[in-house]
């Protein structure tokens, strides 16, 4: 891993041509109800078998709610043998993002987003 990455680095990452790739790790129903524009959600349950996916790109920045999780998914990440890019971890997590936030228009229900509405 190669550290932790602010909100306006990232934000500067995100409008630059840098080969940039930003791992949601919460769940898929925390994902969609915000996230940041142009990231990808790998809960971190899934993120070993998925580590595949990153190997060709030259900067990946872990996010989680606080910035705590994600320094543990950006070290995952930066140990896989295959991986030569940049790893870091967004410090103040999604929480921290003072910037806009996209949405999914229509949220659906799983089990890792909790039980159905019983109306």
């Amino acid at each position: 891993m190669d550290g932790e990455i602010t909100a306006e680095e990232l934000r500067e990452l995100l409008d630059s041509d840098v080969d940039l790739c930003i791992v949601d790790i919460r769940s898929p129903g925390q994902f969609r109800r915000r996230h940041i524009p142009g990231s990808e959600n790998v809960p971190f349950p899934e993120l070993t078998a998925r580590i595949e996916e990153f190997p060709e790109r030259d900067r990946v920045v872990t996010v989680c709610p606080h910035g705590q999780s994600s320094v543990q998914a950006a070290r995952l990440i930066a140990s896989y043998e295959g991986f030569d890019g940049r790893v870091e971890s967004l410090k103040p997590g999604i929480d921290g993002w003072p910037y806009d936030l996209e949405t999914d228009a229509e949220p659906t229900a799983t089990s890792a987003d909790g039980p159905d509405a019983p109306f």
